[in-house]
């Protein structure tokens, strides 16, 4: 009190020959005003302060976090973010399925591939023109239990056709669309029976083939639903997303539920200042969509053919994208590149090298030979993988696209003030035989919090998708949930992949001391 008199004493008086003159003001007055203070000290400032802190920490609750990006992390020392290379599994016999713009599906139970393919390879459009080209284009089918022994079911849709003697044509005579139809399954909730399925396919004529317009109607992408994801309709004869938005849909248009964003999104293929680049437009219905975003995904003269974006399974907040970078001038080669995105925030190029190269061996230098599948799947306990042209499976482990890595010197992370939901912290790391990790929680300014120090981390060392941090022999982290902590990383010749608070799980508690 005796302090804030003072600070009221030092308002309301004049300085002049270095003597402090008081104007005569009443002690009652003074007290008045320290009383003032008090209330706007007690009062104003400390709930603004709260609602402003609390708005600039990060609400993770129990999702998993890959190091994909730099979202997560405030600071980093002495440690990189690597990108991994996948790793190509061998060939199997009978050959795996393949064809331009493929997509593959895990209903829960099985796997369902799409793909293109042609009543005669022979019709092309250089030398057939666009109409008859487009008209010989189907869209095939296979099916598999582990993704890498794949069947040709017969699926009785169509009359047998020369070209497909197994009978596994699942859309055929869809002028356009079976260039690039692609599926994926619809987890909004609520949804159809009828409608578990849904799809978009379509091209945009480009200026010099008015004439095929004119004789069979304007372009766009088409939207398709399906029970099963073989018997398939049109919502409505219109496109849903405008043949002009395109230029010219001649790619993979993908669209999928996002939970995060709590709406449908498609990613298209559209010509940016020139260059191939990627679109993005939302829907809450699958029929009416928004004015689309150009994306600035694309480096300086870059062009990326195919968008390939969708949710990481293990982290659906999460959008992975696997473009092809085209390369004209060099008998235009491809590569898959790897970029992240946020929801509706721009792609990250943390990672601007390439993520699957061509290879040893003209095939993969061939033009435009390598594509990825749209489609990300767990394939065994601690891998998943992803599909190529050509038949070809590739592999990382689970949520191993990038990690954080430190050398055998050491280096360290610290995260951003966070909010988690849960009473354990997992992560997924890999160290060497001398490597380690220590783990370090802190408060939002930067303290160690007591028991959970650097000091007082259980060792942590191998090699496990999931390890549940402990100190001093107890992993629970029950008082800390809901308040905002920062995460400390000491790493010594390691790699973090990701992290994730787990929520209370039934019939188990965290160790405790």
């Amino acid at each position: 009190m005796q302090n804030l008199e003072v600070i009221v004493d030092r308002q309301i008086s004049f300085r002049k020959a270095n003597t402090t003159w008081y104007p005569l003001v009443p002690n009652h007055t003074r007290l008045l005003w320290v009383a003032l203070l008090i209330a706007l000290t007690i009062l104003i400032p400390t709930n603004i302060n709260h609602a402003d802190e609390m708005a600039t920490f990060l609400k993770i609750g129990s999702r998993r976090e890959i190091f994909v990006d730099r979202w997560l992390l405030e600071h980093i020392d002495d440690c990189t973010l690597k990108l991994h290379s996948p790793v190509l599994a061998p060939p199997v016999s009978p050959p795996r399925p393949h064809g331009h713009y493929a997509t593959v599906l895990w209903t829960g139970d099985k796997y369902q591939f799409y793909y293109r393919g042609d009543k005669d390879p022979k019709v092309t459009w250089k030398t057939h023109g666009i109409e008859a080209y487009h008209d010989g284009e189907v869209t095939l089918y296979a099916e598999s239990v582990d993704a890498i022994h794949w069947t040709l079911p017969k699926l009785n849709l169509y009359a047998d056709h020369p070209s497909f003697p197994k009978g596994n044509v699942v859309l055929m005579d869809e002028f356009l669309v079976n260039h690039n139809f692609t599926p994926f399954l619809d987890t909004k909730p609520g949804i159809p029976p009828n409608q578990k399925y849904k799809a978009l396919g379509g091209l945009a004529f480009q200026p010099h083939q008015s004439a095929v317009r004119d004789k069979r109607g304007s372009g766009g992408l088409l939207a398709f639903a399906s029970a099963d994801g073989i018997h398939w309709k049109k919502l409505q004869a219109k496109a849903v997303i405008a043949e002009a938005w395109g230029k010219y849909f001649d790619s993979q248009n993908y669209a999928f539920w996002s939970d995060s964003e709590q709406c449908y999104v498609c990613y298209f293929r559209r010509f940016i200042n020139g260059y191939r680049g990627i679109a993005r437009t939302t829907s809450k219905d699958f029929v009416h969509w928004t004015p689309f975003v150009e994306m600035t995904a694309n480096l300086p003269n870059e062009h990326l053919y195919t968008p390939c974006t969708q949710p990481y399974f293990r982290a659906a907040h999460i959008y992975i994208a696997l473009p092809t970078r085209f390369m004209a001038s060099r008998g235009a080669a491809t590569d898959i590149l790897f970029m992240s995105a946020r929801g509706s925030a721009q792609f990250d190029r943390e990672f601007t090298q390439s993520f699957i190269r061509p290879g040893i061996g003209d095939s993969g230098w061939a033009n435009r030979a390598n594509y990825a599948a749209i489609g990300i799947h767990q394939t065994s306990a601690t891998e998943m993988s992803l599909f190529l042209t050509h038949g070809r499976r590739y592999t990382l482990r689970l949520d191993g696209f990038a990690s954080i890595n430190a050398p055998l010197g050491g280096g360290s992370v610290i995260t951003k003030p966070l909010v988690f939901t849960g009473n354990e912290l997992e992560i997924n790391y890999s160290t060497s035989a001398a490597g380690r990790i220590r783990v370090e929680l802190q408060d939002a300014e930067g303290t160690p919090i007591d028991g959970f120090t650097l000091a007082a981390c259980d060792p942590i060392y191998g090699d496990h998708i999931a390890r549940t941090v402990s100190w001093q022999g107890s992993s629970d982290l029950t008082s800390l949930s809901d308040s905002p902590v920062k995460i400390r990383f000491v790493m010594e010749d390691a790699d973090l992949y990701c992290l994730k608070f787990n929520p209370p799980r039934k019939g188990s508690k965290p160790t405790s001391k």
